[in-house]
């Protein structure tokens, strides 16, 4: 809601994927339909999106979510930035 609560939510083991399949972008889409079905089921009709993170299925959850026929009021980008902060990991070598 506006105050911060959760209503509603989703993951990817609850709709059924296992694995690495959890973090793809179909089954980002398919999670965010699920929690956009509960969050219409409680009587919402607008939603604000805020997406947290690099990854393979920021586009396509706001598809999701839109595709349930909820209209999309806002999206917002809460991912941290670090101003120099701890050092990162070493780059993988594959």
């Amino acid at each position: 809601d506006l105050h911060g609560n959760v209503l509603c939510w989703s993951t990817g083991g609850k709709n059924g994927f296992k694995g690495s399949r959890k973090s793809t972008a179909y089954a980002a889409q398919v999670i965010a339909a699920d929690a956009a079905k509960k969050a219409e089921a409680l009587g919402m009709k607008e939603v604000e999106v805020r997406v947290n993170g690099p990854g393979a299925g920021r586009e396509s959850a706001v598809r999701g979510i839109a595709s349930t026929g909820m209209e999309v009021v806002a999206i917002k980008d809460i991912t941290p930035v670090p101003h120099n902060g701890c050092r990162p990991p070493k780059r993988r070598r594959v």
